[in-house]
């Protein structure tokens, strides 16, 4: 019976990369790249192969083995595994890089920042204070050769080869023999007396500061170079001095000198230092601080690493919201982290985290995922819009927050290209109907309008002929001016997508109603498409073989591409209904909501003005228009470009105090109704076909009100006579 013996190494979870070592330290070990063979995921593997006659050096490698083994500290090297054989040992550590080779590659890419040395630094004296103050421990091996980065850029200590006990219970320390180790060895050493007085952490903090000189100047040749601090920053030479002096009594414990370095004005005193410390205890902190930092981490990450934003600052974001219940305050600081991702990590980190949130029912939470939505809109497949997002999205179009139904409105820009047939051309269009009759808020009808302009190439064709001329037309008759503006602007915008005989028959009617607007900026804007609408009839009547040409648009498949016609028109457009909306809000701060609702049209030039309304908020003048018509037409020349989500919209929190203060006199009728908001309607009703209908609706209720008022008149009379008979008898019975 053959018995076959197992082979450890064959058998391990890891295994070695076929690329050759990478900087190996000086020392028995080889550090060589490996990976996990159930995940993949990389890993460091320091090997020692054990050869004849070479009994002391397996002894200090074992005893490496072990002291890593056992010693657990965030800034100390994380032991993951090992492997102990008669051949060979294996100790396995989190993926790492020699700060050797990771400082040269640094210096080719532009060097590293003060911030980033200032932490690499600290986290080192954090790791000697632990093994000097916690453990009793001398490390022994200070220098850059120890010393590892990780992917975060975080540093590690390691090099324990040669530790020993500060107590004296494990004999003295361990002899080298490697004069590339023994060269940072404090002077005091080689006095054989004995008789120099040093504390427990002397040669270990002199060890510190050959560490230091180095970072900022590279390998050192000689002891005596470190007299000269060379590119040391100014702040932290004084305390580097301490270190490397020739007294061992005066360098401070590890402890001191970071004490020292984070006083005002140190080396260590700096906002990456104190990101970093936060975040290792931020499990401990309140929530009112986890709060506060998250609101102030945006604002510093621009000047902090990269590799430190995606592998520590990110997975702490995350936790935060799985865990801590940071709400809305981490989205910043997670989508400007979001930045420095490939779009397959995009895909597992960040988007199962945005998907969740839009299922929250906080406000805040919601609103800053719409502003922000342009920044992953891209990595949202269609399913997941149409299943997982849109129907949490749609809720906002309902909410009482008229910020929230801004938004709302405005993300549909960049939803609309992966919405399917139902929720683009149904549901939709019904939230755009209900809010552009029934809103009472003039910029979300006069947005609400803007957008449809802008999707408008994404409808299908018997969407577009069924709604854009009904709702852009209803936009014509709004009683707020901007909103007007946008009906004209949003034919303009899509003229591309209309028969001649609608340009005719149905959009020229509309237009030509509006060039005696009371508002000369809806007036401007209607002769500019009546002359473009015009001039493409004109050109259909003395070529009509151009006829096919023109209207090819009108019945193709919805597609981003069908609206490139009219790209110019669709650039000043929007541009001028946004910065016109905007500029009416930060107009009127102080509106209040009940007068608001009300809104009256403001005198054209030359007539007397109406009676005084007692409105909180100075009206608005024909005037004050003009101006800002002359900044609208600015803005139409400068770029053709689309800059719709670039304006400023003012604080939409304070639309309901400040949008509609302006007195509007409607004593000739139109599209509005007795509370002075528009008529509802319904984009899916025959109502789109036949606004005329209005006028007979009207006169219908009119007509009712009359006989209603007969009948009460003819039963007041029936009483009277009643009253004047007296009682009636019936039989032998009285009623009274």
């Amino acid at each position: 019976m053959w018995l076959f013996a197992r082979d450890p190494v064959r058998d391990f979870p890891f295994e070695l990369s076929p690329e050759p070592p990478e900087g190996s330290p000086p020392g028995p070990w080889a550090l060589h790249r490996g990976r996990k063979k159930a995940t993949g995921s990389p890993v460091s593997i320091f090997v020692y192969d054990v050869k004849p006659g070479a009994e002391e050096l397996t002894q200090v490698a074992k005893a490496a083995f072990k002291r890593l083994k056992t010693l657990r500290h965030p800034n100390i090297l994380a032991y993951i595994d090992g492997l102990e054989t008669d051949k060979c040992l294996h100790i396995v550590t989190e993926a790492v890089t020699p700060l050797g080779v990771y400082l040269k590659a640094r210096a080719e890419a532009g060097g590293l920042k003060e911030l980033e040395l200032s932490w690499g630094l600290h986290q080192i004296v954090k790791a000697l204070s632990f093994l000097v103050n916690d453990c009793s421990l001398i490390h022994n091996n200070v220098c850059m050769a120890a010393v590892f980065v990780d992917r975060a850029g975080e540093w590690k200590l390691g090099g324990l080869d040669y530790m020993y006990s500060a107590q004296g219970n494990g004999g003295g320390p361990p002899s080298k023999g490697i004069p590339e180790l023994e060269q940072y060895d404090p002077p005091e050493l080689a006095d054989s007396s004995g008789r120099a007085v040093r504390e427990k952490w002397s040669a270990d903090m002199w060890r510190l500061g050959c560490l230091i000189w180095e970072v900022f100047n590279g390998p050192l040749p000689r002891a005596a170079a470190l007299r000269n601090p060379g590119k040391i920053p100014k702040s932290l030479v004084p305390h580097y001095c301490e270190l490397v002096g020739a007294n061992p009594k005066v360098r401070p414990n590890p402890a001191r000198f970071l004490q020292n370095c984070r006083a005002p004005g140190g080396f260590m005193n700096n906002r990456f230092v104190e990101t970093n410390l936060f975040l290792e205890e931020i499990q401990i902190k309140e929530p009112a601080e986890k709060q506060k930092f998250f609101q102030e981490l945006s604002k510093s990450l621009d000047s902090f690493p990269e590799d430190f934003c995606r592998h520590k600052v990110l997975p702490q974001l995350l936790t935060a919201f799985e865990f801590g219940n940071a709400g809305a305050v981490v989205l910043t600081p997670l989508f400007k982290v979001g930045k420095f991702l490939s779009a397959e990590e995009y895909q597992q980190k960040i988007i199962p985290v945005v998907v969740k949130m839009f299922s929250s029912t906080d406000r805040a939470m919601r609103i800053r995922l719409l502003q922000q939505m342009e920044q992953f809109i891209q990595y949202l497949d269609e399913p997941t819009v149409n299943t997982q997002i849109f129907p949490h999205v749609v809720h906002g179009f309902l909410d009482t927050n008229p910020a929230i139904r801004e938004q709302t409105v405005k993300s549909m820009l960049l939803l609309a290209p992966k919405l399917n047939e139902a929720n683009l051309n149904v549901e939709l269009m019904k939230h755009f109907a209900r809010l552009q009759a029934k809103d009472d808020q003039g910029p979300i009808r006069c947005n609400t309008t803007v957008c449809l302009g802008k999707i408008g190439s994404y409808l299908s064709a018997s969407t577009r002929h069924r709604v854009l001329t009904s709702a852009f037309s209803r936009a014509t008759k709004d009683p707020f001016a901007p909103s007007r503006v946008a009906g004209v602007l949003g034919f303009a915008a899509t003229h591309n997508l209309y028969s001649m005989n609608d340009c005719a028959h149905k959009i020229l009617p509309v237009l030509c109603g509006l060039t005696v607007d009371p508002e000369k900026s809806v007036r401007d804007q209607a002769f500019k498409a009546i002359r473009s609408f015009l001039s493409k009839l004109e050109s259909v009547s003395e070529d009509p073989t151009q006829l096919a040409e023109v209207e090819k648009d009108v019945h193709a498949a919805s597609s981003p591409g069908v609206g490139g016609a009219a790209a110019s028109w669709a650039g000043w457009a929007v541009t001028g209904v946004s910065s016109l909306t905007s500029k009416l809000i930060r107009a009127h701060p102080t509106a209040a909501p009940a007068e608001a609702s009300v809104p009256q049209r403001p005198t054209p030039e030359g007539l007397p003005a109406p009676a005084p309304t007692p409105v909180p908020a100075t009206p608005t003048s024909s005037g004050h228009w003009e101006t800002q018509e002359e900044d609208k037409d600015t803005a139409e020349d400068s770029s053709a470009a689309d800059r719709w989500d670039d304006e400023d919209w003012g604080s939409l929190e304070q639309e309901a105090e400040s949008v509609l203060a302006q007195q509007d006199d409607w004593s000739s009728g139109g599209q509005t109704s007795r509370a002075g908001k528009p008529r509802p309607d319904s984009w899916g009703d025959d109502n789109w076909e036949g606004l005329e209908m209005e006028s007979r609706q009207a006169k219908a209720e009119l007509a009712r009100k009359k006989r209603e008022e007969r009948r009460r008149e003819m039963e007041a009379k029936r009483a009277e006579k009643k009253a004047a008979k007296g009682p009636m008898k019936l039989g032998t019975r009285k009623l009274d």
